[in-house]
């Protein structure tokens, strides 16, 4: 059974609303805080089809560009988006949900959901390092050591979260006519 344009858009919403509420659970450890909104990113990309993983992300990117407070510490607005510190985390953001989601298409394992996850945030970092880099200037120890090296074992931990979520929801979207 194919989901109805209703029930796709009423599952964006979902995502958008559970992606802000998780980018709100924050802790400041330097320019890039800690957040859970790779968690939100993976988990939609782990379940819906490419088009609703990237519509969900692309929204809520364009509800923090023209300004509402979505984003990591309430905030928003184009800065957001082009001049802070994680602008680029959150255009990698896209590339987190289509490589994810792209790769768990068909491949719906457990070993297949990790590797999927893992190969979308690493996109996602190598997006954000770049842009940290040369939008800041600083070097290339200083931001590896700002945006990555304190975030690789949460993200090992976020994407196990993730692979235990997606095992149990993925029979529920399955009985609705998904992936």
């Amino acid at each position: 059974m194919k989901q109805t344009q209703l029930q796709q858009l009423v599952y964006i919403a979902l995502a958008v609303a559970l992606l802000i509420t998780l980018s709100q659970i924050t802790i400041a450890i330097g320019p890039v805080p800690f957040t859970l909104q790779t968690l939100a990113v993976g988990l939609i990309a782990s379940l819906f089809p490419w088009r609703l993983a990237l519509s969900s992300v692309g929204l809520y990117l364009l509800l923090g560009g023209i300004g509402l407070p979505v984003f990591a510490g309430f905030s928003g607005g184009m800065t957001s988006l082009f001049v802070a510190p994680t602008a680029g985390f959150l255009w990698g953001f896209l590339t987190y949900a289509l490589i994810t989601s792209l790769l768990t298409q068909r491949h719906t394992g457990l070993v297949q959901v990790f590797a999927a996850n893992l190969l979308g945030v690493a996109s996602c970092f190598i997006l954000g390092v770049l842009f940290f880099k040369f939008n800041l200037g600083t070097s290339w120890s200083k931001t590896v050591a700002l945006t990555c090296l304190p975030f690789l074992l949460p993200e090992i931990c976020k994407i196990s979260l993730i692979c235990l979520a997606q095992r149990s929801l993925q029979p529920i979207l399955k009985n609705k006519g998904w992936k």
